[in-house]
């Protein structure tokens, strides 16, 4: 198993103090645990794209360049790119760039976003919204795989013998297909041969399976080698105690006080925004929250692998208001106590020899 990090640089007041950190003190916290999950060994370090709500990711290339800058070794990720409403020449240019400056290590997640008003701010038809994705990246695919490209479709105006520059460091950057609900990305992720990334976020295991599943079926019938069929996962946050108990005492009122500021009641009812796992222990028994002690995470994280078979488990530490020094320090609980038990029972070949 390889371990991502992942942040979509929330801003809303704390659940309990209702403190709101500024908005360059919320980003420095972003890059810093950055550097502290390479230093601490994690294999890649992702940051979201939101354009509504409370959210500080609406320019993720700039908060990753800032990455690039200081770290070496860790892949950076986007979670997701919201291919459906950019443009994929400005994609293009602007992730080889990326590539470029940090030597290879960009991979993006692409996908219509979680958040539906970013439609309307960009001016779009939401009810468009997978044939905005799936032309979008078929064209991102043409830009950064061929040159002198000639194209027609329908979202943007005709290319002709277009290059972008700069051109990706070594070869195309790998790129996930970000999937929530709708069997519409794991579609067009295995049409392509690309891997999945699903969100393992909200909803209970079994809806992320069938995803999955659909996936790997599809994968297989488009003539694809099974073998490459690679599959990450989200979770729902990170806390970490000694035992379940004293996970129990030290996090309850944290965790059901965030869970009723993020209900969002105009989507009640709608599949993969409000969590159904309302109280903590809920949230522990059945939920992709990873909370409890390091052996309960440990049995949590190889229970959806067994269901999943996936190769990269995505955590967050800044979803519940954690200070960045506790953000850290769970980092380090995680890399030290529970990491190496996951690795070893289920080894991966991810960007090995990359």
């Amino acid at each position: 198993m390889k371990f991502q990090v992942l942040s979509i640089i929330g801003h809303a007041p704390h659940p309990l103090t209702g403190q709101l950190p500024s908005s360059a003190d919320r980003l420095a916290d972003v890059i810093e645990v950055g550097v502290a999950a390479e230093e601490l060994g994690y294999d890649a370090y992702a940051v979201g794209e939101r354009h509504a709500g409370a959210f500080l990711s609406s320019s993720p290339t700039v908060v990753l360049g800032a990455l690039a800058a200081r770290t070496t070794r860790i892949k950076l990720l986007t979670g997701v790119t919201v291919v459906a409403i950019l443009d994929p020449v400005r994609v293009a240019e602007d992730y080889a760039t990326l590539d470029q400056i940090s030597r290879g290590r960009i991979e993006l997640v692409i996908g219509k976003g979680a958040e539906a008003g970013h439609f309307d701010l960009f001016g779009l038809d939401e009810e468009r919204q997978w044939d905005l994705q799936k032309e979008k990246y078929e064209l991102l695919r043409r830009l950064w795989s061929e040159e002198n490209v000639d194209w027609e479709g329908e979202f943007r105006p005709a290319l002709k013998n277009v290059t972008t520059v700069p051109r990706p460091y070594a070869g195309v950057p790998r790129v996930w297909h970000g999937s929530a609900t709708s069997l519409n990305s794991p579609d067009l992720a295995a049409r392509h041969g690309d891997p999945l990334f699903t969100a393992n976020a909200v909803q209970p295991r079994a809806a992320y399976a069938k995803l999955i599943a659909h996936y790997r079926e599809r994968f297989e019938a488009y003539g694809h080698d099974p073998a490459r069929a690679h599959v990450a996962a989200g979770s729902g946050g990170l806390l970490v105690a000694d035992s379940a108990e004293q996970a129990v005492a030290r996090y309850r009122e944290l965790y059901e006080a965030k869970v009723r500021q993020s209900f969002r009641p105009h989507l009640e009812g709608k599949a993969g925004y409000n969590t159904p796992f309302r109280t903590i222990e809920d949230a522990i028994a059945d939920g992709p929250q990873l909370i409890g002690s390091p052996q309960q995470i440990i049995d949590k994280i190889l229970g959806y692998h067994e269901v999943y078979g996936h190769d990269l488990q995505s955590i967050t530490v800044d979803g519940f208001g954690l200070e960045r020094a506790e953000q850290i320090e769970t980092l380090q609980r995680f890399a030290e106590e529970i990491a190496p038990a996951v690795r070893r029972a289920a080894p991966s070949t991810l960007w090995d020899a990359v």
